[in-house]
């Protein structure tokens, strides 16, 4: 009689047919590969000093729900943190800066605002006989130059005679003027003066028709405020006139400087 031979369990069953032994090799192959490489960490390979990511465990994945919570970080030798050019770029910066502020100064800075006496221009004289009073009708100049380089704005201009230090006239105008940047301009204003009373020697003396010239000595003072990008400055001027009582006078325009190349004498 024929005996059974039972195979264990578990062994290997005879190859089918129609299919080759190498391919039952190369599957077992690919398997034992992916549990290989399952099992080995993942590594940044950038030399011998090689060392396995924490973050991903050496999976070399980071997982998903993490995406929002790492940080990447840079070391502090890495050329990113290092532009080119750092201190020629901060030095011209601050170069640029002191430039506009040096600029920004010298147009905006409040330079000085001359006043001076252009002297007296006009002079009308009139005579009250019955109370022996002289009244004089001053017409002075001023020159005011504006070296700033925006407008300056005379906003009062307040002028006082004086006879033997006396006040015997005054006048005050408000909203005088405007001056233009870097240039000046005259400004022509006129105080009315009355001189009698203890001052009624002053009458005989302008009408005595023996004595030639009726000079008489005035002092004015003339006090300018000036206002300029909310600076307000104020420039006083005190000074000495001769003044013809006697009739109206005008002073005579200076005379015009004779061109070069030209004679003063006849042909």
């Amino acid at each position: 009689m024929g005996s059974l031979v039972s195979l264990p369990t578990g062994a290997a069953a005879p190859p089918r047919a129609g299919t080759r032994v190498e391919d039952d090799e190369d599957l077992l192959d690919s398997r034992d590969r992916k549990e290989d490489i399952a099992r080995f960490p993942y590594v940044e390979f950038t030399g011998q000093d090689s060392i396995t990511c924490p973050t991903c465990q050496g999976t070399g994945c980071i997982p998903t729900e993490q995406v929002n919570e790492l940080v990447a970080l840079i070391p502090y030798s890495d050329q990113r943190l290092r532009p080119q050019r750092t201190k020629q770029y901060v030095l011209l910066s601050v170069l640029l800066c002191l430039l506009v502020s040096g600029l920004v100064v010298f147009f905006l800075f409040p330079h000085s605002v001359l006043v001076e006496d252009d002297g007296i221009k006009v002079v009308q004289v009139w005579f009250d006989k019955k109370n022996s009073v002289v009244i004089l009708a001053i017409t002075a100049t001023l020159r005011i130059k504006n070296s700033n380089f925006y407008s300056v704005t005379v906003t009062s201009l307040t002028s006082q005679v004086q006879y033997m230090n006396t006040v015997v006239g005054s006048q005050q105008i408000t909203n005088v003027s405007s001056i233009q940047p870097l240039s000046d301009k005259l400004v022509n204003f006129t105080v009315k003066a009355e001189m009698g009373g203890p001052f009624s020697y002053v009458y005989f003396f302008c009408t005595f028709p023996k004595v030639k010239v009726h000079n008489i000595v005035i002092f004015m003072r003339t006090s300018v405020k000036l206002s300029y990008i909310g600076h307000v400055t104020q420039s006083a001027l005190e000074k000495y006139h001769y003044v013809d009582c006697s009739t109206n006078s005008t002073a005579f325009p200076e005379p015009l400087p004779t061109p070069s190349g030209t004679r003063k004498g006849g042909p």
